[in-house]
């Protein structure tokens, strides 16, 4: 039996697109019709349906090839998981282009250091991501959920549900919005009011 090159390519989000990958796959040997995708899931998340398929094709001798390695894993665990089912599958990793052997130990160090840089890419990304998000915040440019309700119309809620007239489930239809929300204004007012 001859030895099959099996694709697989990943995006984090459904705005991004997945054809550079698919090309570079198709560069490195990667049949269409053996590429798998996973569009609009991050690398942490293990519960992939593209990456299952794609490990579910693979066959002993057969090569998993990713363009790069954060696309198949964005944690060390993650990847040292993927690369031992890889190994008791006796199934080889190449990574653009790149074969790495899980059963050699040369191979087997070199994947554990990309895994490592890619883990700590991801660590750099989330930390630059909350310092933006903090500065954001300072400058007064993230202020979180706007409410559903105007003050206005908050206050003729809480008036509305004093008079006791109507229900909080008649009340959320009246106004349009949840009966959480209506339950909010509500221990706001009082709040306000103690």
């Amino acid at each position: 039996m001859t030895s099959m090159l099996i694709g697989y390519a990943r995006v984090s989000t459904n705005d991004q697109d997945l054809t550079a990958q698919k090309n570079a796959l198709a560069a490195l040997g990667v049949s269409r019709q053996k590429t798998f995708t996973d569009q609009g899931l991050t690398g942490t998340n293990r519960a992939r349906p593209g990456l299952r398929e794609a490990l579910a094709a693979c066959r002993a001798g057969d090569t998993l090839v990713v363009t790069k390695l954060d696309r198949l894993a964005r944690s060390l665990r993650d990847a040292k998981d993927i690369v031992d089912d890889l190994t008791l599958c006796e199934v080889k990793l190449s990574i653009g282009g790149s074969v790495h052997d899980p059963t050699d130990p040369i191979g087997r160090l070199l994947f554990n250091v990309l895994a490592m840089v890619a883990e700590f890419e991801a660590d750099l990304i989330r930390a630059r991501t909350r310092e933006g998000m903090q500065v954001a915040k300072a400058a007064g440019r993230l202020r979180g959920k706007q409410p559903k309700l105007s003050p206005v119309q908050e206050k003729h809620l809480v008036e509305v549900y004093q008079r006791g007239e109507h229900t909080t489930a008649q009340i959320a239809e009246l106004f349009s919005v949840a009966r959480s929300t209506v339950y909010r204004a509500i221990k706001r007012a009082g709040d306000t009011a103690a």
